[in-house]
């Protein structure tokens, strides 16, 4: 039997606040009921449940899948968790196309979800311990700090200044206006960002999406169901992922080379020869402002030190040649780890659909892609979706 065609046929996403009042299986609960109500299923038509939640960290909830089983509906059904830290949103559906593809089920749900306010100081408590003990521990890093590193590495090997990543932030948090789960949606400037209080420089506050709560989901279905439940299928032609080394100390920081082998993977298998010509609309993960310009350099939609000026050049904006997270982003929807990268996955079954409401990019796309990033510098994960 060959790998069978799968679509997304429906999808949920909750609001995305700062300190969600509902739990963790409630939030995922409401996602799961809002996808399924969007292409009038029963929770006993699904016959499968993938889980995507990042580390327990992040919930500070131990056996977080075990915990989760029952709000994602995963009670008396084959069920499984999967994380691969910030690139599990997207990793998730790619979880979940297996199953399908592969002839396993024929409808099956993904649920992601983050609650990460209730983790008390804060999931850095839990992160500090993940850094090679002899190498890296005694400096006491921090993820930002880290992530400052790789920062200062990209713009310092482009001759970038603070304000040509600034560009993003004000882009995607001004998109998000449009966007009704988001949580730090306003219209900034490029000095309200570069003037924002330094995290660790050149990071500064404005620059990094916020801690976030909050649950996505979406239904998978084979080619003959799929037909069945809706005349607006959204296939997924590819998928990809890479892991790279865990020691951020060892490698250059200024290009992800794991995003670009996520990438190439999925373009393969869904046939796109010229990304920067055949995708038309994109969400790349954008944690960090400086992230989006990495990650299309990675992705192979510009050439290597070019994502900033055509971000200047209104290139990526939303009725830009390619617009780039005209959903508003983690900056601006907000950054509940799992369900960012998912929610970027339904952003572009919308934009495919024609049914993203305000955020519609023009020219009735019809390829589009999804990517999210984790671990320490490490991950990448890549959907292509065709209509």
């Amino acid at each position: 039997m060959g790998m069978r065609k799968v679509a997304i046929v429906g999808a949920g996403i909750t609001k995305f606040v700062r300190r969600a009042q509902e739990t963790g299986p409630e939030l995922a609960y409401q996602a799961s009921k809002m996808a399924l109500d969007s292409c009038g299923l029963k929770l006993k038509d699904i016959e499968m449940i993938t889980l995507g939640t990042a580390p327990d960290a992040f919930d500070g909830v131990h056996m977080k899948g075990e915990y989760l089983l029952g709000g994602a509906g995963g009670n008396k059904k084959p069920y499984i968790r999967n994380f691969v830290g910030g690139g599990t949103g997207v990793f998730a559906p790619i979880h979940g196309w297996m199953h399908v593809a592969s002839g396993m089920c024929d409808l099956c749900m993904v649920v992601c979800e983050e609650k990460m306010s209730s983790c008390h100081p804060h999931p850095q408590g839990a992160f500090l311990t993940i850094f090679d003990h002899t190498t890296e521990q005694p400096i006491k890093p921090t993820l930002i700090w880290i992530f400052a590193l790789e920062m200062k590495r990209y713009m310092e090997t482009y001759g970038l200044k603070p304000e040509d990543v600034a560009r993003v932030a004000v882009k995607n948090k001004k998109n998000a206006l449009d966007h009704p789960s988001a949580q730090v949606a306003e219209e900034l400037t490029v000095e309200d960002i570069v003037n924002s209080e330094v995290l660790a420089d050149p990071v500064h506050r404005l620059d990094i999406s916020p801690a976030s709560d909050g649950a996505a989901a979406v239904i998978l279905a084979s080619e003959h169901v799929a037909k069945r439940l809706t005349d607006k299928p959204v296939w997924i032609e590819g998928v990809g992922w890479n892991l790279d080394t865990a020691y951020w100390a060892t490698k250059d920081l200024y290009y992800p080379r794991y995003v670009e082998k996520a990438a190439r993977m999925a373009y393969d298998m869904a046939g796109i020869k010229e990304p920067h010509k055949e995708i038309q609309v994109a969400e790349p993960y954008d944690p960090f402002d400086y992230k989006e310009l990495h990650h299309m350099e990675g992705l192979l939609l510009c050439e290597r030190g070019e994502a900033a000026r055509l971000t200047a050049e209104g290139y990526t904006a939303r009725d830009g040649n390619l617009p780039i997270c005209p959903s508003g982003g983690a900056l601006g929807v907000g950054n509940p780890i799992a369900a960012t990268g998912l929610m970027k996955v339904i952003e572009i079954f919308l934009q495919l659909r024609g049914e993203a409401g305000k955020r519609q990019v023009p020219g009735n796309p019809r390829v589009g892609l999804a990517q999210a990033w984790g671990d320490l510098m490490q991950v990448g994960t890549v959907i292509v979706l065709k209509r």
